[in-house]
């Protein structure tokens, strides 16, 4: 398992992924609602994305890993696509974090919504990650979900700054 896998899994921790799931867009809601417009270009840490970056990166992914998540579903064993967050990253400056926040919701209720429907074999399902190997189901959700807690402790901690 990648060293970056391990540490976004270890973020989850024992925390109930679908949970987590559920729970962000209300978190992610309230933290633009909290954050002034030039607080928006502010990073958490030197050289890192600034919070509207993050919430573009968090649509995105949403977007991706929901892709993944139904080429698996759809064809087990597939050669999951990849794509390289810092050239999707290259246009996140020019766009609007509220638009952002909303496709969020949009997709994750709709991902959500296909999670209630699967079936343990569909949990079990893998697809061919070409980075990082096979990954079930069950894998990219606590990942997501890890994903969203390290991503939300980042804005949190530029709102807190």
């Amino acid at each position: 398992m990648s060293a970056y896998l391990q540490r976004i899994l270890d973020t989850l921790g024992e925390n109930d992924p679908i949970e987590v799931l559920q729970a962000t867009p209300h978190r992610l809601v309230a933290l633009l609602e909290q954050l002034a417009p030039d607080e928006l270009n502010r990073t958490y840490a030197p050289g890192k994305w600034d919070a509207r970056h993050l919430f573009a990166h968090l649509a995105d992914v949403e977007l991706g890993v929901g892709f993944r998540l139904r080429q698996t579903l759809s064809e087990p064993g597939v050669e999951l696509q990849a794509f390289d967050q810092d050239r999707w990253a290259r246009r996140y400056a020019r766009l609007d974090p509220a638009l952002a926040v909303e496709a969020f919701r949009g997709l994750r209720a709709w991902n959500l919504s296909l999670l209630a429907t699967l079936t343990l074999d569909d949990w079990l399902a893998e697809g061919l990650h070409p980075e990082r190997g096979f990954e079930s189901v069950d894998l990219m959700v606590r990942f997501l979900a890890g994903h969203d807690l390290n991503h939300l402790a980042q804005l949190e901690a530029i709102l807190a700054a």
